[in-house]
């Protein structure tokens, strides 16, 4: 059973692609903003010498801060004013959604529409800013203790490095909003993706050049990139997999008109979530690096190494912050909603097939959903934690996490889909236009 926006993606005439203006527009206008931000990537914090950095992260370029570092696009090793990347802002987003079930005040705010959503928005900002600052204090102290500050005297060096990292932060959440706007696709997936995507050449390179020195034999190197085609197949196949639950609309009569009765179906996915969740749980297990410059941690051994360096105890948290984030946005988004979507049905007079319309169609639709949402979740902890338990188990230098490759694939779905709903709405256009033309004559 093909959907209507399936067969008309797949009838999408891509020589009208020259015609399509604004698409263009919006394609270079993102093009333009992904330039800005990697050159942004290569201008380093005043005060610090970057080949410090470098040597550091050629022998501690692994674990979760390796993570982090392919998430900003190697700005961190490079330690640029865009070190934070958009992460401060994301961390911000789970904190003032959380709060919202925390606080009436926030939840009264989520239920005010546009205007609520704004002010909640200007509140994850502010915070977004107090969060840039503490981790950009942190910085400086890490840097300062590990001898890579050429800025004397040191509060001129935390001054400028709070400046220009916090300042950096902002600009990059105003770079992603304007992409969200103006461009193509979710701005803050879309720069997450850049990052990761401009560190896979040089992590292929690696593999390869450990092949080549003897060090991996061929059928580890086969392996892997069984691996990475097999973890590319199955994020298409669930990301695009579907429950699809028909309902049926009876036959009415609406003055003199009359409406034959119909069916249609309720595509339910089975990973409704997409991205979000391994983003906020890899969020949240970064939060100890944040805080390890005020408190003298010491994440390469003990109890934080185990999570640092991506041990048993980091697989385990990772799992269940996942788990709990599945669900956790799940519940925030409309289209998830079990009584907001019977109750579009009820008022629109249609009914799920042999389901009593209101309260027992909710029911319905939250059971399935429930057991969609438990093997949407297993697939995303199976595909984020298997990298990490291949490499400490196994010892298979996997060249991208599970969790990259994810946002990877789904972001380019996205944004692809994205520029076949700007085609499809051109095509109208064009139809539209030579309909009324022919009115006209």
């Amino acid at each position: 059973m093909v959907s209507m926006s399936e067969k008309m993606a797949s009838s999408i005439d891509f020589s009208s692609f020259s015609k399509a203006k604004d698409l263009q527009k919006r394609l270079l206008f993102t093009l333009f903003a992904l330039i800005v931000f990697r050159l942004g990537t290569f201008i380093p914090v005043p005060g610090v010498k970057v080949d410090v950095i470098t040597k550091f992260f050629e022998s501690n370029g692994g674990g979760l801060i390796g993570m982090f570092n392919s998430f900003t696009g190697g700005a961190l090793s490079r330690m640029s004013i865009f070190v934070l990347n958009i992460i401060p802002y994301i961390t911000a987003s789970i904190l003032i959604q959380m709060a919202s079930f925390i606080f009436p005040q926030l939840g009264a705010l989520r239920k005010e529409g546009l205007s609520g959503m704004q002010k909640l928005n200007q509140y994850t900002r502010y915070l977004t800013v107090a969060m840039a600052v503490f981790q950009s204090i942190g910085i400086a102290k890490t840097l300062e203790a590990s001898g890579a500050v050429e800025m004397a005297p040191y509060w001129v060096f935390v001054v400028s490095t709070v400046a220009s990292i916090v300042g950096g932060t902002m600009f990059v959440v105003w770079l992603s909003d304007q992409i969200t706007a103006r461009g193509v696709g979710n701005g803050s997936s879309v720069l997450i993706t850049v990052g990761i995507v401009s560190g896979i050449p040089a992590a292929f390179s690696r593999v390869f050049e450990e092949g080549r020195a003897g060090v991996l034999n061929t059928g580890v190197l086969l392996f892997i990139l069984f691996l990475v085609f097999a973890v590319i197949y199955t994020v298409v196949l669930f990301e695009r997999a579907q429950r699809r639950i028909i309902v049926q609309y009876p036959k009415r009569q609406m003055g003199q008109r009359v409406s034959q009765a119909s069916s249609s179906y309720l595509p339910l996915k089975i990973n409704p979530v997409g991205v979000m969740p391994p983003i906020f749980a890899s969020t949240i297990l970064g939060i100890p690096t944040m805080l390890a410059p005020f408190f003298d941690w010491d994440l390469s051994s003990g109890f934080w190494g185990l999570i640092f360096q991506e041990r048993w105890l980091y697989m385990v948290l990772l799992g269940a912050l996942i788990i709990f984030f599945t669900f956790f946005y799940a519940s925030l988004q409309p289209s998830t909603n079990p009584d907001e979507i019977a109750d579009n049905l009820k008022k629109q007079g249609g009914f799920v097939a042999g389901i009593r319309p209101g309260k027992n169609t909710a029911d319905y639709l939250g059971f399935v959903m429930t057991r969609l949402l438990v093997l949407g979740a297993m697939y995303l902890v199976v595909l984020c934690v298997m990298p990490s338990f291949l490499t400490t188990t196994f010892n298979v230098p996997f060249a991208l996490g599970g969790t990259s490759l994810l946002i990877v694939v789904s972001v380019t779905m996205d944004t692809v889909n994205q520029i076949q709903s700007h085609l499809i709405a051109h095509q109208y256009e064009g139809l539209i236009k030579k309909a009324r033309l022919k009115g006209r004559i």
